[in-house]
This record gives structure tokens, C-alpha cells and sequence, in this order.
């Protein structure tokens, strides 16, 4: 590898991982079990790299890319991805590149000649071009480090995030036998791990497993009932001015909610794939080079965003698994200051998942695959215990205490003896004869005057008003619990008429003793931000100035904000309030070569704010 400075090319003279990881990365230790997998390549051994989303997978590979000889080429599957990770190299002083469809002839041959002269540390580059001939045979006279397959859950048919040109990738071991490979996920359940190992040829490889867990972000789970306003009361209270993502089930709703938000004063934009693609482009770029954009999208946004200081991820749909909620939720928060996590759901859309589900075109295998996915998403939303420990068990990882920082550990559950009322629910559905869905039935146990109740004759039937002592809210709930715990059948075919199956008799028969959750009422607290937030009220005044800075500087290089400064190492200059290069240089993230092109002018930031707020200085301040 070389660093530049003042015009000049220098070859960096160490190679010893730590060294590279303080002097390159600004960081002065490694986390969780990234030197065994560095150690690991840098001997030429495969590896299968679990780790959660902002753990710090890159480093997996990007270190030991400049210790041994030739280029390391990162599979990646998206081109936001790619770019990101290339500026945020070179920022470093790392020689990087990418090869894409987004590169004019002109660019992408300057890479080539690059790749030949071994003038690169990394080459990124999507799976369906590096499988091309010309890619291979480009890549069979270059002197190659390791094999990096980022995001390889895209692997796996049984994933949410599926690429079929991943399923070539294990030609890799054949064509360049001898080249050690890591492969690199986020998100992968037992199942999509053994997928993953087959289907790349990893079976050889080390498995290294961090742990899932993502304690700076804040799960919370609720009912749809006035989602929107509440929503938008959480965004401009809890999250004024910050990034976040909104996830949608349909396209039109994508469109409708962000429409609707830019109505309320807010900087929303849309993104699906029903939009042109330059639109999408445009919005995606927003969303990443600007400050406070909130990105309302389908699943269709989100894979291999880098953006660090993603604040909140709100669902407003239910997802179709937990792997999909837990990739898309893992996007905020990847900088590790408190992040949100709020899910909205109802029996709707169990209705509608559903629906899509056995209109696919699917084989049956898949499908009851599917389904056991779907049952376990609604099975989290309905759970009383910690969200986190759920999650945790999921993934194959113990969890046994409470979190302390999920709805249902802040704000315990209460449960409630529903067996007479599902006996009544139940017995309900039978006397209308099975054709009807929750809010007829609803009408018929609270005995009202109905015309088509009435019409049906089930105005005289046992069932008709027996339910007064439950309300509206309270029978809906019941109902959706029945058809989550699998107690009844929803028909699709029907309109979503609710069937009684084999799991309802002994319920019916009152066989055993039904606690159901109480739903929260709909008045739930606000969503507070923790008290520990992203800074200080006494630094909240230098926090904005050096933000600013960074804001200029990301503009005159047409960067993303945080490929400058991640929120971390704003956080700490605030803190800390360094006016010397040997202070700056201790901070995190602040590596030879930012300290370099941008140390002076964030210590002139901090100077002048000394100045201007002489109470703030600091009491070690050097002289």
C-alpha cells in the first residue's frame, strides 16, 4: 500500500495488523474476533464471517488486503456499496477501485491498466461482471491477495435478499485454487449458514460467529391503530434533523407516506422499484450525502447502505421473516450511538403476506418454509418477554435477561385469562358458519344491530351478544392472537374468513387455560430517546459547529458526510475538545492521513468555540 502526502507517494512500511489498524484506521484496538479472522487469511485459510451490521466486517478483509502481495477483489452487490467503501478507502489512503456498469469505458480501462500494473489494494466489483470472461481472464493475470464475498446471505434461495449470479461464485476455488476466500454476512440463520457453506465450497473454511447482538438499538413493537401520527410525532420529537428509514409493504403506500410526510415539514423521499431508475439514483444520493433525509421504501432500499448515522428504522408493515427484519433494522444505529427500531403490524397483514405467499409461484417446499418464517415474525411481535433475547435465540446465540432497552422490558406486558372468551370466539366463528372475517364477528359477540347480521339470522343465534364484557379493540386482539398462535384459519380465498382447524377443538373444549397478551392502548408514551444521547446539552454547541465542518468539507469533495467523520469521532472531538495534532490523532477513526488533510481545520473549530465559550475549556488543555 502507499500514502500520499503533500503530493508525494510513500510506501507504508509496516504490515503487522494492529499497526495498519491504528495508523490507517485511526483505531487503537481490534473488536470482537476480527483479528482471528485476520490472522486467518493472512495464513491463506478460507473463512465464513458472521457479524453483525457495524461490527466491522470490512476491516476483515481490508487489513489483511494490505499485508498480502496483490489486489483483493470484493464481490459486492450494489453499487452505492461499492462507492462508499472506495472513498471511504482512499480517505484513508488505501489504493482502491471499483468496476462497474456506473464507470465509462474510459474508467473502467484505467482500473484495468491499474489492476495490471499492481498499482491497487482492493478492486470492488458485482458478481455478474466479475463472473463475465473478460473479468476472469483480466483477473488470471493479476497477482491476487484473497477473494472477499461481501453480503453473502445472497447466496442462500431461501433468503430475502437473493442474487442468482451469487450461485457461480464457488467457480472461484476452481479457477484460482490455492487464493483464500472470506465470505461476509450480517444476517444468516442456521439454514442459510449451511446454504452459504455449500453453495460457495466454504466447507473447509473457519467459521467465525460474533454475536448478533445490537444493543444500542431500541426495539419496539406495535399495533397499526393511528401509526401514522404517531409515527410522525416520534420524528419530530425523538429524531428532529436525523437520518432514518421507513419501510413499506407496497409501492403506492412508499409513495402516499412520503408524500404525506413532506406535507408535515419533513425532507421525505420515496424509493421502489416501480420508480425510474435515475429518480431512485437521485433519492438514494440524498439520502447519503445529505444530512436529516428520512428514505421511505420498500425492501428494495437498504442492502449494502453504509451510512453510519442512521438514527431510526421504522416498519410500517410487518416483514416477511426475522432474517428481514433484523438485516433491515441492523441499518441503524451501525455507528453504535442509540438507535430506534419501531414495528407497526395487524392482523391485516398477516392477511396480505399471506396472500402473496400462496399466490407465488413458489413450490410447496418453499412455501411451508415460507410460512414457518412468517409464523415466527408474528410470533416475535406477540411476545411478552424481552425482544432482544428473542432475537438472540434466533440466531442460534444464548439469551436469557432482559435487555432493559425493548418496549416489553421498559414497559412489561400484561397478560389475561382469554380461554372463555376464545371459547366464545371460537364457537362464533363455527355458528356463522365459517364464511365470515373479524369485524362481522366482532358485531355478532357484541350484539349489534347489524342489517347483514341481521339478514343472516345470526341475530338468533346463542353467539349474538354474548361478548359485551370485552370491547371493539379487545375481540380484534383476541382474534389476531387466535390466528398467529395457528388456533384458527384465515381463508383467502374467502375474503379472509376465519375457519376453525384441528388446534381449535381442544381450545373449544376448554382443554387448557389461554393467557393472551393486553395489548398496549393506543395513548402509548412517546418514544423517548435515551438519556445518554448522542451528546452532551453543555457540547451540544461545538457538536453542531464541527458538524457543519464536516458538511463543508464532505461538499467540496462531493462526499458523504460521514466518509469525513463518522458521529463517534465528532462525538469525541466535542468531548474531548482536542487544539493539538497529538490530541487529535488519539481519537478514534482520525488515522494518519485524515489527521493529516483535516486535523488543523476541525481544531480552528474548536478553538474558536473555546474562545467564544472560555467556560468550556478544557482543564488539561495543553499550553
Amino acid at each position: 500500500m502507499e500514502e500520499q502526502a503533500n503530493g508525494r507517494t510513500t510506501t507504508i512500511l509496516h504490515n503487522n495488523p494492529l499497526s495498519l489498524l491504528q495508523s490507517v484506521f485511526g483505531f487503537q484496538a481490534f473488536r470482537g474476533r476480527q483479528a482471528e479472522v485476520i490472522e486467518a487469511l493472512c495464513s491463506g485459510r478460507d473463512a465464513l464471517v458472521l457479524m453483525p451490521t457495524g461490527g466491522g466486517k470490512s476491516l476483515c478483509y481490508q487489513i489483511p488486503a494490505l499485508i498480502r502481495p496483490g489486489v483483493a477483489v470484493v464481490v459486492s452487490p450494489l453499487i452505492a456499496l461499492m462507492e462508499d467503501q472506495v472513498s471511504a478507502l482512499v480517505q484513508n489512503g488505501v489504493r482502491a477501485a471499483y468496476l462497474n456498469s456506473s464507470l465509462p469505458f474510459q474508467a473502467v480501462a484505467a482500473v484495468e491498466q491499474q489492476l495490471l500494473r499492481d498499482e491497487l489494494d482492493l478492486v470492488y466489483i458485482a458478481p455478474e461482471r466479475l463472473l463475465t470472461e473478460h473479468s476472469l481472464g483480466l483477473f488470471s493475470k493479476v497477482r491476487i491477495a484473497l477473494f472477499a464475498i461481501d453480503e453473502a446471505h445472497c447466496v442462500s434461495q431461501w433468503g430475502h435478499d437473493f442474487r442468482q449470479d451469487y450461485l457461480q461464485l464457488s467457480m472461484l476455488h476452481e479457477r484460482f485454487p490455492g487464493i483464500p476466500r472470506i465470505a461476509l454476512t450480517a444476517t444468516a440463520d442456521e439454514l442459510t449458514r449451511k446454504e452459504i457453506i455449500a453453495r460457495l465450497g466454504l466447507e473447509n473454511a473457519e467459521l467465525f460467529i460474533s454475536g448478533f447482538d445490537r444493543p444500542n438499538i431500541k426495539y419496539r413493537v406495535s399495533l397499526k391503530d393511528d401509526a401514522k401520527q404517531r409515527v410522525l410525532k416520534f420524528l419530530k420529537l425523538d429524531h428532529s434533523g436525523e437520518a432514518g428509514i421507513i419501510y413499506c409493504l407496497s409501492r403506492r403506500k412508499v409513495d402516499e407516506i412520503a408524500a404525506w410526510l413532506r406535507e408535515q415539514g419533513l425532507d421525505a423521499l420515496p424509493y421502489h422499484a416501480g420508480m425510474e431508475k435515475q429518480d431512485r439514483s437521485r433519492n438514494q444520493r440524498r439520502f447519503l450525502m445529505e444530512e436529516g433525509v428520512i428514505m421511505v421504501a420498500t425492501i428494495a432500499f437498504g442492502m449494502g447502505i453504509d451510512k453510519p448515522n442512521v438514527r431510526f428504522v421504522v416498519h410500517l408493515d410487518l416483514p416477511k421473516s426475522i432474517e428481514a427484519y433484523y438485516q433491515e433494522t441492523g441499518r441503524a444505529g451501525r455507528d453504535g450511538l442509540p438507535a430506534e427500531a419501531w414495528l407497526f403490524y395487524g392482523l391485516q397483514d398477516v392477511v396480505t403476506l399471506r396472500q402473496m405467499l400462496e399466490g407465488s409461484d413458489a413450490n410447496e417446499h418453499r412455501k411451508r418454509v415460507e410460512r414457518q418464517k412468517l409464523d415466527q415474525m408474528l410470533g416475535f411481535c406477540e411476545l411478552t418477554a424481552c425482544r432482544r433475547v428473542a432475537l438472540l435465540n434466533y440466531f442460534g446465540e444464548e439469551g436469557s435477561r432482559g435487555c432493559g432497552n425493548c418496549d416489553n422490558c421498559l414497559e412489561p406486558v400484561a397478560t389475561w385469562d382469554g380461554t372463555e372468551a376464545a371459547r366464545m370466539a371460537l364457537s362464533c366463528i363455527y355458528r356463522t358458519g365459517q364464511r365470515f372475517g373479524v369485524n362481522y364477528l366482532v358485531g355478532v359477540l357484541l350484539g349489534k344491530p347489524d342489517s347483514r347480521i341481521q339478514k343472516f339470522g345470526h341475530d338468533r343465534q346463542s353467539t349474538y351478544g354474548i361478548g359485551k364484557d370485552l370491547g371493539v379493540d379487545e375481540w380484534r386482539s383476541l382474534f389476531r392472537q387466535l390466528a398467529i398462535r395457528g388456533l384458527i384459519d384465515i381463508d383467502f380465498e374467502n375474503f379472509g374468513a376465519l375457519r376453525l382447524n384441528a388446534a381449535s377443538r381442544p381450545v373449544l373444549r376448554g382443554e387448557y387455560r389461554l393467557l393472551l397478551r393486553k395489548d398496549r392502548k393506543k395513548q402509548e408514551k412517546g418514544i423517548r430517546r435515551p438519556e445518554h444521547g448522542l451528546i452532551g446539552s453543555e457540547d451540544q454547541g461545538l457538536w453542531e459547529k464541527l458538524r457543519e465542518e464536516r458538511l463543508k468539507i464532505a461538499r467540496e469533495q462531493g462526499l458523504p458526510p460521514y466518509i469525513i467523520f463518522h458521529d463517534t469521532t465528532l462525538r469525541e472531538m466535542a468531548e474531548t475538545k482536542p487544539v493539538s495534532l497529538s490530541r487529535m490523532a488519539a481519537l478514534s477513526g482520525v488515522g494518519e492521513q485524515k489527521l493529516a488533510k483535516y486535523g488543523e481545520r476541525f481544531i480552528r473549530v474548536i478553538d474558536l468555540y473555546l474562545a467564544e465559550n472560555p467556560a468550556r475549556e478544557p482543564s488539561d488543555r495543553e499550553q
